[in-house]
């Protein structure tokens, strides 16, 4: 790995980390750079899955706040999210590397499209307030196939939980991204744990993923209150689609 490469995926992962706090989809920044590197689909995933756990971490320490009164909430639905990442870990490392590369593509893109739809998303959270707190079983239902996808492929899975979490509780939206963030970070930290004992990753792309996310997390969580995350999404959906023909063109 040239000092270029190491800047840039260290650059990348402060990138991820902070827009992990701010809206979700970070992975769309990191994964690409190492695909461009030349890491192989399935490394570059289980790297960066390990790289962007310290991250998530500080994002949730920088919502803390927004976290209080949460703690039950939190408990019960971050068992179902670590679950769903131990069920993705599984398939990731169980299933033919073939399947992988055939379906991130797939993967990428409803994630571009999920980032485009968002402020639609958003809006709905705004408006539709339903009574009660989510304990119906829909919604751990929702939070393990997120959990599920992101430990398979951790793109855009904020986003994901975001819509699914939003368009269940009556809360704050602000409280709501704090609850996406610890959801994700459990995500994270189990699909970590995992791929670490089990999977083989690129332990000098960990570290600086790891490094930059760190930064990154906290940060974009103690910008997030005062940005709106709407101006990154063509540059994350460019850099998306970029990974996505990339890995078509892989396979050509």
């Amino acid at each position: 790995m040239s000092p270029w490469e190491a800047l840039a995926i260290l650059l990348a992962g402060i990138g991820a980390g902070g827009i992990n706090a701010v809206v979700g989809s970070g992975t769309l920044f990191t994964f690409p750079v190492l695909l461009a590197f030349g890491f192989p689909p399935v490394t570059a995933s289980i790297s960066n899955s390990i790289g962007l756990a310290p991250g998530a971490l500080t994002g949730t320490f920088g919502y803390r706040r927004e976290l209080r009164g949460q703690g039950r909430r939190v408990l019960r639905l971050a068992a179902m999210s670590c679950l769903g990442a131990l069920t993705g870990g599984v398939l990731l490392l169980n299933l033919p590397s073939e399947v992988f590369e055939s379906v991130v593509p797939v993967l990428i893109g409803m994630a571009c499209v999920l980032i485009v739809v968002q402020p639609r998303i958003a809006r709905r959270m705004r408006e539709r307030r339903p009574p009660g707190s989510g304990r119906g079983p829909l919604v751990p239902l929702g939070v393990y196939a997120a959990g599920t996808y992101g430990g398979y492929f951790a793109a855009a899975q904020g986003i994901v939980l975001i819509s699914i979490l939003g368009t269940a509780l009556d809360e704050d939206v602000h409280r709501i991204n704090a609850l996406k963030n610890a959801l994700a970070a459990t995500v994270n930290a189990t699909a970590a744990v995992f791929y670490i004992t089990f999977g083989a990753p690129s332990w000098p792309a960990v570290a600086l993923i790891a490094a930059g996310s760190v930064v990154g997390g906290y940060t974009g969580a103690v910008l997030g209150r005062m940005l709106k995350p709407f101006a990154l999404r063509g540059l994350i959906v460019a850099v998306g689609l970029t990974a996505a023909v990339q890995l078509v063109l892989e396979r050509i």
